[in-house]
Parts: structure tokens; sequence; C-alpha cells
């Protein structure tokens, strides 16, 4: 009974995420497109969400660390399934199960699709898939806890299952503030993104459908090209800039409203962040230079496709494959490296990595000083002992996964290189890799059940694993 009354959250959410196809519908009645694609979609969640909207009593009910991962899992596993509804009914020829792929891609903002003529589609499907990603971004959890108190649920415990990274502080007294206070933040960047979009002569259609997925750390475009279409190095400087800044902690963004100017600073997260983007750019322009025979234009490539890549943007304008092996192992790390927590971008994570390294570092000094109390330091604060622990048992998971659905794709009849590349892409959510998935390649040459497989990594990658699961472990269910 009690997950009974807990399914109407998930339904809560999917109200909530019914606007975002209001303009895509307008745009299929304007443009003459198929409008049946987005109205049976938007009646359909109308008649499930409607009873509950209905019937909201301020009834308390406490929500419980295991409420928590059950209600975002369903609810981002219902709102997959809606938003693959238009890709379906879009009559563009796009099966069922690559149309759950595309809307995966989307909400989990991974930037792998199976659609190789993006052009070719109406523009309200390309408006629509644009949506799903910056809504999927920020998290439509994140963006529903806002209104939760409606339906009298405390919403901690939604956001600690929701939120990327180890860290889940409230930077606000009261949940619903920091809901506010991180989607005020989020909107502003994609503003400030759309205007300087136009700036650079995108038209309207592609400034708001890039900035979407550019705040979002997306990787999709409006052209089979991506950002490379456009050919401009003020669109690619503004590109790689804001998908830098997306994939920054947004607790940092309201520290620095607030004017706390030295916790930024001390962040130990943003100063690892900063290093491995300078030292990784650096590296592969001096290693590129011989390649383009440009030093400016060898900069270029490379800070874009360094900051690709460590924030899983996955997106291209440099063919990457052609370059010296160096560069390309250096992307290839950064892979699994991922952004910083609290961001829009995906991966392990640098807090992670840093507190493995700190701790390697105490056991040298223990292993020196055998009788020493040694502590991990982050932000100039000593951490808690418990945070190591499930450092290393996310980071063990997380390649445990990656191996497994590397030996399930080679299995499939795939080379090592793809298999390995395309699982790490779709657990870290970035969507390009090496091989057969390298620029400008889809997933259309994986079988069905390679899709869903990759779905569920996607998923997965974007609740930070524990989210979805707790929920396959017998203890969960036990009372």
């Amino acid at each position: 009974m009690r997950f009974l009354k807990l399914f109407r959250i998930p339904l809560f959410a999917l109200s909530f995420a019914l606007p975002l196809m209001i303009p895509p519908l307008v745009m299929a009645v304007i443009l003459h497109e198929k409008i049946f694609a987005f109205l049976f979609p938007l009646l359909s969640a109308c008649i499930l969400c409607i009873p509950v909207l209905v019937s909201i009593k301020k009834e308390a009910i406490q929500l419980y660390a295991r409420d928590g991962f059950f209600v975002v899992s369903l609810s981002w596993i219902i709102i997959i399934l809606w938003g693959a509804l238009p890709y379906f009914l879009s009559g563009e020829g796009i099966s069922w199960t690559s149309a759950v792929f595309e809307s995966c891609g989307g909400f989990a903002t991974t930037g792998a699709s199976t659609i190789a003529d993006i052009e070719s589609l109406p523009h309200s499907l390309v408006l629509w898939r644009c949506l799903s990603y910056w809504t999927g971004g920020m998290g439509i959890i994140l963006l529903t806890v806002a209104l939760l108190p409606l339906l009298g649920v405390g919403a901690f415990q939604l956001v600690k299952a929701e939120l990327p990274g180890p860290d889940k502080a409230k930077i606000t007294p009261k949940i619903t503030e920091t809901a506010k206070v991180l989607w005020a933040v989020y909107l502003i960047l994609t503003l400030i993104v759309f205007v300087l979009y136009r700036i650079g002569g995108m038209s309207l259609f592609d400034a708001i459908c890039h900035a979407l997925t550019t705040v979002a750390t997306g990787g999709v475009s409006t052209k089979n090209n991506g950002i490379a279409f456009f050919n401009s190095p003020f669109i690619e400087t503004v590109t790689g800039l804001f998908i830098l800044l997306a994939g920054i902690n947004f607790n940092l963004y309201y520290k620095l409203l607030r004017g706390k100017i030295r916790e930024i600073v001390e962040n130990t997260e943003l100063r690892a962040y900063i290093i491995i983007f300078i030292i990784a750019s650096l590296t592969i322009t001096l290693d590129i230079w011989r390649y383009y025979g440009s030093l400016g234009t060898s900069f270029r490539f490379a800070a874009f496709q360094t900051s690709s890549f460590l924030t899983t943007t996955g997106m291209t304008i440099a063919d990457y494959h052609s370059w010296p092996p160096l560069s390309q192992a250096m992307l290839f790390i950064l892979m699994c490296i991922g952004g910083c927590s609290g961001s829009t971008a995906g991966g392990v994570k640098i807090i992670r990595y840093a507190v493995l390294y700190k701790q390697a570092c105490n056991e040298f000094r223990r292993m020196i000083y055998p009788r020493g109390v040694f502590s991990v330091r982050l932000n100039n604060k000593a951490g808690r002992k418990d945070v190591v622990y499930g450092v290393a048992a996310f980071v063990f998971l997380y390649f445990t996964i990656v191996a497994f659905s590397t030996l399930i794709t080679a299995a499939a009849g795939f080379d090592i290189l793809t298999s390995l590349s395309a699982s790490l892409s779709m657990l870290s959510n970035l969507g390009i890799g090496f091989g057969s998935i390298g620029p400008g390649a889809t997933y259309a040459i994986f079988p069905d059940h390679i899709k869903w497989l990759y779905s569920f990594l996607m998923l997965s990658g974007r609740l930070e694993l524990w989210t979805i699961l707790v929920i396959f472990r017998r203890e969960y269910w036990r009372e």
C-alpha cells in the first residue's frame, strides 16, 4: 500500500513534464507536421495525471531513503517511455526500441542516436528532442521537488537520489528553495548561450535548440555535422566555454552569487577540473600541431574536444579518429573521468578520483608512519571515512558494469574497441567513442537487445548507479 501511495509522485512528475510537449505540438500545427505524434502522448498523459492532480491533499508522507530510490527510478522510466511516443508516432520509421533509445538518450543527456539524417526530421520532433535533453540536464525530479509540498512530501530523499555525485548537501535551508536556485542558474545560462548563438549568426530555431542542449551537456544538434556545420570559431568557443561551465558543480554558482569567493577558490574538485582541462588541452594541442600545421587551429580543436569529452557532451568539430595515438588515448582517459559532481555532466565525476587519490597518498603515509592518523581532506576540510568506502564501491561497480557490458556487446559480434568504448560511453552519458561509434556514427548498427542494454546503462549512469540498481536487491523489498 505504501508503494501505491508513492506511485502518485511519478505521475505528478509526469504532469509537470506535460508542458514540455506543448511547444513541439504548436510547431507541428504551424508547420503542418504530424500533430498526432504529440497530441496522443499529451492527451494520454493528461488522462493518467488528472486524477492525481484532482486528488491532491495535504497529507504528509515521510520519504525514507528506499522510497526516494523507488520514486526517482520509476519517475524516470515513466517519463522516458512517455517521451519515446513522439519518435515512434512520427511516421519516420523509428521502431519502438529505437524510440526508447532516443528518449533515454535525451533525458539522460547522452547524445547517442540511431538517426543518421537529423536534418530530414520534422522541426517539431527536433525541438522535442532538444527539450528532453534540457529537462534531463538538471533532472525532472529536481524540477518537481519545488512543487512537492502540494503532495505533503518531504523532498530531500528525492534530491539525494537524483543529484549526481557523492555530495548531496543542501545549499539553502529548504530543499524546494535549492531546486529553485539551481533551476534559476540553469535557465540564466541557457538564455546567455541563446543570445550568444544569435550573435554568432545562428537562426532562431538553431539557437534555441543548441542552447538547450549545450547547457545540458547533451551534444546533439539540428545539423548532421553538429556544431562543425557552422564552421565558426565564435560559435565553437561559446559552445566549448559553456559546456565547461555546465560541467561545474552548480552549487558553486550559488556561492558565487552570495560572494563566497574563498569557498570557490578552495574547492578541491573545481581546481582538479581546471587542471585536467588545461593539461589535456595543451597535450593534445602539441600532439596534433604537426597534423594541422597551425598552433591556433590545433588549440581550437584540442580545447573543444577536451571540454566535450571531459564534460561527457559528445560534440565534435574534428575527426579525432585521425589524430595521433597520444591524443586519442588522452580523450579515452577523459571518457573515464567525467565532469564535476552536482553538474549536468556524466561520468565517474572528478570528486571521486580526488577522494581516491588522497586516500592513496594517505596509504603511503601510513606505510611510513604506521601509528599516524590520516584523513582525506576536501576543500581544506577533513572528510568522513565512509565517503572513501562509498567512492571505492562506486568506482568498482562502475567499471564492473562496463566490463560486463563490453562482453555482451562483443558477443554480438563487435570488435573490442567498439564494445569497450560504447559501453563506457553509454554509462558515462557521453554518446560518442572509438571504433564504429566515432565521429558521425550512430547506434543504428547495434541489434535491439544491445540498444535495450545501452538504454539501461544510460539511465543507470544518469542516476548514479545506486539509485536504480538498489531496487534489484532482494533486501530492498523486505519490510
